[in-house]
C-alpha cells in the first residue's frame, strides 16, 4: 500500500506518459503541416490562423479534441 508521499515513477500502460502536449503538436505539425492536420482533425484552431499557442490553449480545455490529437500521435509513433 502506498502512502500519500509515494507516487508511482512509471506508467507502463500509458504510452503518453512523459510526453508533453506541446511536443505532440510539434511532431504532428512537422509531419503534416497545419493544412493537412486541420483536414484530419477538423477544429478551428488548426484551420483559422493556426499557432502552437492557440492550439495548446484549446486542446488543454477540450478533452475530446485532445483525445483525437493524442490518438493521431500514437498512430504515427507505432
Amino acid at each position: 500500500m502506498m502512502n500519500n508521499s509515494e507516487t508511482p515513477k512509471e506508467q507502463p500502460n500509458n504510452p503518453l506518459h512523459g510526453v508533453k502536449l506541446a511536443d505532440i503538436l510539434d511532431f504532428l505539425v512537422a509531419k503534416y503541416g497545419w493544412e493537412k492536420l486541420g483536414y484530419m482533425i477538423n477544429i478551428r484552431c488548426f484551420n483559422e490562423n493556426p499557432s502552437i499557442k492557440s492550439s495548446l490553449t484549446f486542446l488543454r480545455k477540450t478533452p475530446w479534441a485532445r483525445e483525437k490529437v493524442e490518438k493521431l500521435f500514437l498512430k504515427n509513433k507505432k
